[in-house]
């Protein structure tokens, strides 16, 4: 005699479907194209570049012209608001060395502006806040 089978009371699930990766810079949803190399993006980069950090808050002094490349045009429109060159290499999928490249080249044709981060010992001494405070007070 054989034993009973059960049957399950949950039908099998299915694990879900991988993530679509986002499209790169220029791509469009649903279209699938080779990755370029990064020379290509980067274009014949034989001069130094900027000193450039990871929280070096970038911002655009003009609207892109129309004779600078898809990715630094890209770069000048994010750039409306400061944003860190960390976070333009994130939106633009692109690696930190290559946005410092692309970032050099707009800096040294005067479309950016490099601002350093505020440093937290650069502000004032709380206690001389309160103190300037409570002079105004008793005026």
């Amino acid at each position: 005699m054989t034993p009973p089978q059960r049957k399950r009371r949950h039908p099998r699930q299915e694990p879900p479907p991988p993530p679509m990766p986002l499209p790169a810079a220029g791509e469009q949803e649903g279209e699938k194209k080779n990755p370029e190399r990064l020379y290509v993006i980067t274009g014949a980069a034989d001069g130094g570049r900027a000193e450039l950090d990871l929280v070096t808050l970038i911002v655009a002094r003009a609207d892109p012209p129309p004779s600078v490349p898809p990715e630094q045009a890209a770069l000048l429109r994010l750039c409306v608001a400061p944003l860190s060159v960390a976070e333009l290499s994130a939106y633009l999928n692109l690696p930190f060395s290559a946005v410092t490249v692309l970032i050099t080249e707009l800096i040294t044709a005067e479309l950016v502006q490099a601002r350093a981060p505020i440093v937290r010992q650069a502000l004032p001494d709380r206690s001389l806040l309160e103190a300037v405070m409570h002079g105004l007070q008793k005026l």
